[in-house]
């Protein structure tokens, strides 16, 4: 299946780098851009080239690993706070839901009409986002450690468990895994990637109720805790930059990460050459013998408030379309991520990313309700992962925290 037909369906993600932007003449005479995103390097890069625009009467970017508890709040006002937020998948849903962020499809007719379909996402039949680069967890492995130990690159999650243990009891590493297991979204996260790779529907069909208190959702805790078992006692305080920050100390030689981070792995700063000349990435695991990657795949684009002025939104759009434009793509740059840009040419280290297309990777759900099931799951696995309750039990405290949650919004009777 080709990029470009995945990328319409609406799925994806990104990674590092930062090269000085030139002043830009991007045809904006007032009015301001705002800036709330995470903080990996694609979006530094996009950021930074929409702060070049002049004629801006204000040009900031907050990039934030808590850019998801931020965006909201920020958005909500009148005027906005922040005049655009950088979103994902599952990100943009409660953007929608909240009614912060405009359709765009007027801004596109004046502005945009240049803008590729394909990154155009959208929502109920209006576009709500442009995205500019896909995104999916895959496997990294430090191949001189697999070489020691005498084994492949792991294509399943059962494989990663056998060589970890080996690892472990050859006294290479004590905590050979790595992962973004931090409490809350990022738990939740690793969750929905394993339950998909098990099978398991989200929901009964046709409906909002929640379905996980199954066969699928035992396995999927038991797996997530036979990993956390060869990872580092403090994972659960573990994001993508705790986790990328153990990676390139050396302490990690097996881990599944976002695309996004595998450039800053793999490059020349942050470690020594032992471990990022070692650095490699595969697609996707898969687990319990089913055919489906444990993963998803993802979008990231730009949105503009609704709370804020014509005159700003305009500046807004003007801006982030420079942000995203061909001109950002140089030798730097090319690297930090699957960009659905015009021009560009893939890098070996976005094979990873690829591949989880290649092999059907299944799209983030980008459901209106999805986002509080993501709530109550990472508000959860913890007691589990932690021995305070059994898998039944915590599924069944995130089924009815999730309940409570979809009826307040409507979502299920």
């Amino acid at each position: 299946m080709k990029l470009k037909n995945i990328l319409m369906a609406g799925s994806f993600l990104a990674a590092a780098g930062a090269t000085t932007a030139m002043a830009a003449d991007c045809g904006i005479d007032g009015g301001r851009l705002s800036i709330i995103g995470n903080e990996f390097p694609a979006i530094q890069t996009v950021a930074r080239n929409a702060q070049a625009c002049e004629g801006l009467s204000d040009a900031e970017a907050n990039l934030t690993a808590d850019h998801q508890t931020i965006n909201l709040p920020g958005m909500q006002g009148n005027p906005a706070e922040y005049t655009t937020a950088i979103v994902a998948n599952s990100s943009i849903v409660a953007l929608i839901n909240e009614d912060v962020i405009r359709p765009l499809d007027d801004l596109i007719a004046a502005h945009g009409q240049d803008i590729p379909t394909q990154q155009l996402i959208t929502i109920n039949g209006q576009v709500m986002a442009v995205a500019f680069m896909a995104n999916a967890q895959h496997l990294v492995y430090r191949a001189d450690i697999l070489e020691q130990i005498g084994a492949e690159p792991p294509k399943t999650y059962e494989e990663m468990l056998a060589a970890a243990e080996t690892i472990r009891s050859e006294g290479i590493l004590e905590y050979p895994l790595g992962g973004a297991y931090a409490a809350g979204w990022n738990l939740a996260q690793e969750f929905v990637n394993m339950y998909l790779g098990h099978g398991g529907s989200f929901y009964e069909p046709g409906t909002a109720q929640v379905s996980i208190n199954n066969e699928a959702g035992v396995a999927t805790l038991e797996m997530l805790k036979a990993l956390s078992e060869y990872m580092n006692p403090d994972f659960l305080t573990h994001d993508s930059n705790a986790t990328s920050a153990e990676w390139e100390a050396g302490n990690v030689a097996l881990m599944n990460m976002w695309g996004s981070r595998t450039g800053v792995l793999m490059d020349a700063e942050g470690s020594e050459p032992q471990v990022y000349e070692n650095t490699a990435v595969a697609g996707p695991m898969t687990v319990a013998g089913a055919g489906t990657p444990a993963s998803t795949l993802w979008w990231d684009g730009w949105t503009v408030a609704k709370n804020i002025s014509d005159e700003d939104a305009e500046a807004t759009f003007k801006a982030m379309k420079h942000g995203i434009s061909p001109a950002i793509l140089n030798d730097e740059t090319m690297g930090q991520a699957v960009w659905m840009i015009e021009g560009y040419t893939p890098a070996p280290v976005n094979e990873g990313v690829f591949s989880a297309i290649s092999m059907g990777t299944t799209p983030y759900p980008m459901l209106p309700h999805h986002g509080l099931l993501h709530t109550a799951l990472g508000d959860n696995i913890a007691d589990f992962l932690q021995g305070d309750e059994s898998a039944e039990q915590t599924l069944s405290d995130i089924e009815a925290a999730y309940t409570a949650a979809a009826r307040e919004k409507g979502f299920v009777n």
